[in-house]
This record gives structure tokens, sequence and C-alpha cells, in this order.
């Protein structure tokens, strides 16, 4: 089992840059896909970056690809997602996730390919 604590969130003007951590406690860490996901009020869970177990492979949303790197450093058991160029509409709870089980990234990964979940982090972009 991993436990992922998110941080970073906050309130920023659109054109802003942010980034957020996710460090996480338990034994599996390098052996997981890690992913970022947000969730805007009366909005599904979306995908926003996931990355492979090596950190050689890397999947983003379209409406970020261009904006957004996801990153991981698995001697510190932190997956990081670094935000610019901000746009209001963006504003949600941004989650990480885990999951030890998939050996490879799916090419288009769902909240339901990640079985470990932070408590998200807020994040509000003002216009």
């Amino acid at each position: 089992q991993v436990q992922l604590v998110e941080s970073g969130g906050g309130l920023v003007q659109a054109g802003a840059s942010l980034r957020l951590s996710c460090v996480a406690s338990g034994r599996t860490f390098s052996n997981s896909i890690l992913g970022w996901f947000r969730q805007a009020p009366g909005q599904e869970r979306a995908l926003v970056a996931a990355i492979s177990r090596s950190g050689g492979n890397t999947v983003y949303a379209d409406p970020v690809r261009g904006r957004c790197t996801i990153s991981r450093d698995d001697m510190k058991n932190t997956v990081y997602l670094e935000m610019n160029a901000l746009k209001p509409e963006e504003t949600a709870v941004y989650y990480c996730a885990a999951d030890h089980r998939a050996y490879f990234l799916p090419s288009l990964p769902t909240a339901n390919d990640f079985e470990n979940w932070g408590q998200g982090t807020q994040v509000t972009v003002s216009s």
C-alpha cells in the first residue's frame, strides 16, 4: 500500500506557473506507475498526466500537452507536476495517484487504472 500526500497548490493568476509535489510512503513507489488527475466541481476526475515506472514514458491530456511536465524522483519518493500558462478553467482539486499492479503505462490512463490516491490539493486560477 502506498500513501500519497500532495502539496504545492494555491491561488495563482492566469498565465502563472505552479509546481505540485506528491510524496509517497511505502515500498512500492519505484515499482508504480504514477499519475496526476484533477476534478472540478460537478465534473469527473480527469487525467492530467501520467508517467511510467522507469520515467521514460509519459502521457499528457490534450488540454495540457506542451504546458505541463510530469516527472518522478524515486530517491525522494516524489512525483512532480509542473504547470505553465495556467488558465481559469483549470481550477480544480489536483490528485496524485499510484499503482504498482501495472507493468506498463496505459496509452490512455483513467482513474480506474490507479489503486492509491492522495487527498488532493486545491489549485485556483484567477482571471
